[in-house]
């Protein structure tokens, strides 16, 4: 199982950012996929999960309304669209395939 993380970057409060994740060596249209997150000095946290098939979308509270999470099975990828950035979504974002694989992970800084 590899996962690729791509798409972090630097970028002012309000703007916004796309992260994408191409992923390999397991059939990806049949599970699910998450986003997390690690803040710095906070421990890793649940952001995102869609679901396999239909893709039912699940986001922890404070992000619910700003980020939107899609996948594209043709492509194998999936993506976390982050719009309204607030200088506490900084932080490295790690793709998941649950439960235990995990994307090398991109940084993500919001400047206030």
């Amino acid at each position: 199982v590899q996962l690729q993380a791509s798409g972090g970057g630097l970028v002012q409060a309000g703007g916004s950012l796309r992260l994408s994740c191409t992923a390999s060596g397991f059939v990806f249209s049949m599970y699910a996929m998450g986003w997390f997150r690690q803040g710095p000095g906070k421990e890793r946290e649940w952001v995102t999960t869609i679901t396999s098939g239909v893709g039912i979308t699940y986001y922890e509270d404070s992000v619910k309304g700003r980020f939107t999470i899609s996948r594209d099975t043709s492509k194998n990828r999936v993506d976390l669209q982050m719009n309204n950035l607030r200088p506490e979504d900084t932080g490295t974002y790690y793709c998941n395939y649950p439960p235990d694989y995990w994307g090398q992970g991109t940084q993500v800084t919001v400047s206030s």
